[in-house]
């Protein structure tokens, strides 16, 4: 059974950093995509970012230019660095993990709450 492991959540300040972390419990590139969705309050969950097997990143518009999607294949790992962050940025940030096989299977982390307030 796939675990992930969403941490690194915190308070911060707008304009401030945070870095996300997703442990897999084994290597990320069983996976097709990696994804970080959020879900704020009241809302309906959104993807955030993605990166392929292949490496390829894509970000959603609220995202872009802001954070980075990137992996560790060492540590079965992959990152969120969120950056300029914003009160709208303020959510709970799952990792999902996609496989495609003879049917689509995906995991989900537990999720880490971001805040962004002064």
């Amino acid at each position: 059974q796939v675990q992930l492991v969403d941490s690194g959540g915190g308070l911060v300040q707008p304009g401030g950093s945070l870095r996300l972390s997703c442990a897999a419990s084994g290597s990320i590139f069983n996976f097709n995509a990696v994804n970080w969705y959020r879900q704020a309050p009241g809302k309906e969950r959104e993807l955030v970012a993605r990166i392929t097997s292949d490496g390829s990143t894509t970000y959603a518009p609220s995202a872009k230019g802001r954070f980075t999607i990137s992996r560790d294949s060492a540590k079965n790992t992959v990152y969120l660095q969120m950056n300029s962050l914003k009160p709208e940025d303020t959510a709970v940030y799952y990792c999902n993990a996609v496989k495609i096989g003879p049917a689509l299977v995906d995991y989900w982390g537990q999720g880490t709450q971001v805040t962004v307030s002064s």
